[in-house]
């Protein structure tokens, strides 16, 4: 028997919405565990990539110095990467802060903000130092499959997982292609 893929996955920042339509597979999670192991991923509650994995699955957009190295370092690691749901494919809701400064944003955020006490920005050393826009991920890292929608369907997720894992070339039809 030819050896089980592996699947890694990982959410930036977005709502964590794509993982839940992965759930949302329901009974066919267990055909897919027939043809491929899961490493990180919540599903299994690893939290690092062990080693090289076959296909790896991002959710959520790019926001600061942290998503930028994890999605490198899952980059790194993972022969096949799909990015999934707008928030990786264009930055998403989160990217709404695109058209202000950064600065403008923090000051909204803690000096103006509606109920805000004790105002000043954040400089603690230990928090990652956030970017000046959202970015979607093709943007820092190669990425070799889009899965769009907000979040995409199961379906759409059963779609691309099961070619993957059996070594077919995913291609969305357009009935699975939704923006709820």
């Amino acid at each position: 028997m030819a050896s089980k893929r592996k699947i890694a996955t990982c959410s930036l920042a977005g709502c964590f919405g794509c993982h839940m339509s992965l759930l949302d597979i329901d009974e066919r999670l267990l055909e897919l565990l027939e043809l491929a192991d899961f490493d990180r991923s919540p599903i299994n509650d690893i939290k690092e990539i062990k080693g090289i994995v076959d296909i790896g699955l991002v959710e959520g957009g790019l926001c600061n110095a942290e998503t930028v190295r994890v999605l490198q370092h899952f980059r790194e690691h993972c022969r096949v990467l799909v990015s999934v749901g707008e928030c990786a494919l264009t930055g998403g809701i989160p990217s709404m802060r695109n058209h202000l400064s950064l600065k403008s944003c923090l000051e909204e955020s803690y000096i103006r903000g509606v109920g805000v006490e004790n105002a000043h920005i954040p400089d603690d050393p230990e928090l990652p130092l956030l970017l000046d826009k959202v970015y979607p991920l093709h943007e820092v890292v190669k990425v070799d499959y889009y899965v769009p929608g907000c979040p995409p369907s199961a379906d759409a997720l059963w779609h691309v997982l099961s070619a993957l894992v059996t070594g077919r070339d995913p291609h969305l039809p357009p009935a699975l292609l939704k923006y709820d």
